[in-house]
């Protein structure tokens, strides 16, 4: 696989991202306390068709902490620009979907196609009972220094609210272990989040005429599945596609699956 490389953006921080392939532009954004990583599987498949970059978000994995208010949608329209390079299909799980559905309307010259999976746009509802819960359990876990509690809360979003880990194949969960532990590692309790979203998201976003495919995981959320749904049912010829036995990660679970699902829509655009 390709080194990593990195890119300086104009407030000083640095974006690590990898780079492989040539082609139509295709970005991959990572979910929340993950990296590049999760995206291995398809580092290693959809480089012999396109030019994927595969960044590490701000905070996240080798990229660097920011010391001021940022916005996530910024650092990769920065990183497209620093490239010379777009527009581009942006595929996003989770939080990773949130920002590109933001750059889309923060950036539309920069976006030619959004592929989302766990989120709709950077204001997400939590409604369902299960998913809200489960994230506010995390974070009392992670400040007492029970980073193995904090990590077996998280990892109930891998496998979802209705299966066990012990369904999954566990190299997924081993694999979401690892980079969350190097991004929380990366911070402090005291910390303050500095990044900031887009505003008025749901309505801009309903007006997007970009292509839109959401990819929901069967054995997600209600939350999150219905999110990513929303997102594809707002827009003029929105697209839904469901990997069945799959929860918050289905590029992870089921790659072959998921990278059918997207390359047959990317390859449709043209």
């Amino acid at each position: 696989m390709n080194e990593l490389q990195y890119a300086t953006l104009a407030d000083g921080g640095r974006l690590a991202y990898r780079d492989a392939g040539t082609g139509p532009l295709v970005v991959l954004l990572h979910g929340g306390f993950l990296d590049h990583r999760q995206w291995n599987a398809q580092l290693a498949t959809l480089p012999a068709r396109y030019r994927v970059i595969a960044p590490d978000a701000r905070g996240h994995g080798d990229s660097s902490n920011a010391a001021a208010a940022f916005r996530h949608t910024d650092d990769i329209a920065a990183l497209i620009r620093h490239l010379d390079a777009g527009p581009a299909v942006l595929i996003g799980v989770s939080m990773g979907a949130a920002t590109a559905t933001d750059t889309a309307l923060e950036h539309p010259e920069l976006v030619r196609a959004l592929v989302v999976s766990g989120a709709g746009t950077s204001e997400p509802e939590f409604v369902d009972g299960w998913t809200r819960p489960t994230l506010e359990k995390v974070w009392p876990a992670l400040f007492s220094g029970d980073l193995k509690g904090a990590l077996t809360i998280w990892n109930e979003f891998t496998s979802g609210p209705d299966r066990a880990l012990a369904d999954l194949d566990p190299a997924v969960p081993a694999l979401i272990d690892e980079m969350t532990t190097k991004t929380w590692l990366k911070h402090t309790a005291d910390e303050q989040d500095w990044s900031v979203h887009a505003d008025d998201t749901w309505a801009r976003a309903a007006k997007l005429t970009i292509p839109v495919l959401a990819v929901i995981g069967g054995s997600d959320s209600d939350d999150h599945r219905h999110n990513a749904e929303r997102l594809a049912d707002s827009v003029a010829g929105g697209r839904k596609a469901t990997v069945e036995d799959a929860a918050h990660y289905p590029n992870m679970e089921h790659p072959g699956e998921f990278d059918a699902i997207v390359t047959e829509f990317i390859d449709a655009l043209a």
